[in-house]
């Protein structure tokens, strides 16, 4: 087996202070509130003491998007709107090492990942976006923006959430105060910066940080015209069950349980290659994870020999070494449910199969792990992991799969990998899930809607259709 020689990023590229205030009204300001701290999930490292929004501070956030929003940003020309997201890209892609080091810090996810990734998606965000500012009357969606936008993000892809929620946003016209995860607040609050640098307007985008309480106080204000919120179903329920009755507009991204469907004629090597990168990028931590494995019979015993054989390539370890495959788990608490959850699958009897390797002593770890003999009843094929384990069923035929693929409360996306176009099309039209991949998984471009069914929540992110969730009007 080859041994890498390490080839870690350097850190001395990112200013990391000691503390952190709140964002708001284009000023970093002390909060109200407690401090909380956030961890490099690989070290546990305690990296800044950031602080911790009150009520009080949310209320600041808010009156100063709607200062902004009344007096500057609504009233300004979408051509003039448009200047601000280009800087704002350009900057992102300048200083696009600093974001990419700090994200895999703060996160733990590879530096190749958010490096070759979440960057470079982040700025392509911002850049598409800013085309449209000027072009809303072709949209369909109406020329009106919302208001203030309240949106909460999640830990997961901390830099790339915030480009989803913010660049449609601003380019609409609307105003934000957002809230990134407790556990990876710094891109968050380092992108603040950046709106210094572009000269954006005080007020038109607000930084709160904090957990539960603080992303309840945004949600239930009653000044914020539409929330935007991505994470777990659960709190995403009680989004909805807060803003019922009230006039906002809302989107929810929540979670997934992704069937990745393997046809005999698949090109086999293709397909492991892709179910890899469906369940154990970014760590499994993926709302649209493949993390249900379909494989018909025939062709079983083949994928999941060259899938082991393929798994113990993958190198786990230092975040910021450019070698590294497998990152670490954001945090212990996420890391314990990865854990429960296993067991819970060993108990249920279906059989653990893991690479061998040796985990570092310090930090949040789990090795990349698949389940054989999983059925539908199993608690590992119908409840959201969110970690790098996979679950593997078989088929018969593709009515079968389809069945199988379906029998799940989440709706957020698919893979079928087959060599007739006929079949991809004909599973596509029948799999319930707001995304389906052909021959490919988890790629995403800002010119593509992506949102689920069911319980993985409801509108759209990304593409023409992401403008829908922030302008007043009907789609033509």
């Amino acid at each position: 087996m080859f041994e890498y020689a390490p080839a870690p990023e350097s850190r001395a590229i990112v200013d990391i202070k000691p503390s952190y205030g709140l964002f708001i009204n284009g000023e970093f300001v002390d909060g109200t509130g407690t401090s909380f701290k956030t961890v490099n999930p690989a070290t546990e490292e305690v990296l800044a003491e950031v602080a911790e929004a009150s009520d009080a501070d949310v209320d600041e956030a808010v009156k100063a998007a709607r200062r902004a929003y009344t007096r500057v940003w609504s009233r300004m020309s979408g051509a003039e709107r448009a200047k601000y997201l280009y800087r704002i890209a350009r900057i992102i892609q300048e200083r696009g090492r600093e974001l990419a080091v700090l994200e895999s810090i703060d996160n733990g996810k590879p530096i190749k990942e958010s490096r070759d990734v979440d960057v470079p998606i982040v700025a392509a965000h911002f850049f598409y976006y800013a085309g449209w500012a000027d072009k809303l009357k072709y949209s369909g969606y109406g020329e009106t923006p919302l208001g203030v936008a309240g949106q909460v993000i999640p830990w997961n892809f901390p830099l790339l959430m915030l480009a989803w929620k913010i660049a449609p946003a601003l380019a609409c016209g609307n105003t934000v105060v957002l809230k990134p995860a407790e556990t990876t607040p710094l891109t968050a609050l380092l992108f603040a910066e950046i709106c210094q640098q572009a000269d954006l307007p005080p007020g038109v985008v607000n930084i709160v940080t904090g957990a539960g309480d603080t992303g309840r106080a945004i949600v239930s204000h009653p000044d914020v015209d539409k929330v935007a919120f991505t994470g777990s179903t659960e709190v995403g329920k009680a989004i909805a069950r807060a803003v019922a009755g009230s006039e906002k507009k809302v989107t929810l991204e929540l979670g997934g349980k992704a069937a990745n469907i393997v046809f005999d004629d698949a090109p086999i090597d293709q397909a492991v290659e892709g179910i890899v990168d469906g369940i154990f990028f970014n760590q499994g931590h993926v709302c649209c994870a493949g993390s249900r494995l379909l494989v018909q019979e025939s062709v079983a015993d083949e994928v999941l020999e060259r899938l082991k054989r393929r798994m113990s390539t993958l190198r786990m370890g230092d975040p910021l070494d450019k070698n590294t495959d497998v990152g670490a788990i954001n945090s212990g608490e996420q890391l314990k449910r990865i854990r429960e959850l296993s067991e819970v699958g060993d108990a249920e009897g279906a059989e653990r199969w893991e690479v061998a390797c040796d985990l570092p002593t310090k930090g949040f770890w789990f090795p990349p792990t698949i389940f054989t003999g999983v059925s539908q009843a199993h608690r590992i094929a119908r409840e959201e992991i969110f970690g790098p384990v996979l679950s593997v069923l078989t088929f018969r035929t593709p009515s079968e799969a389809v069945e199988k693929a379906n029998n799940t409360p989440f709706g957020l996306s698919a893979g079928v990998w087959t060599d007739k176009g006929s079949r991809i099309l004909s599973m596509a039209n029948r799999l319930r899930a707001g995304v389906v991949w052909a021959n490919t998984f988890n790629k995403f471009d800002p010119t593509s809607p992506f949102g689920g069914y069911k319980e993985s929540g409801y509108g759209r992110e990304g593409g023409r259709h992401g403008l829908e969730g922030y302008l007043k009007g009907e789609a033509s």
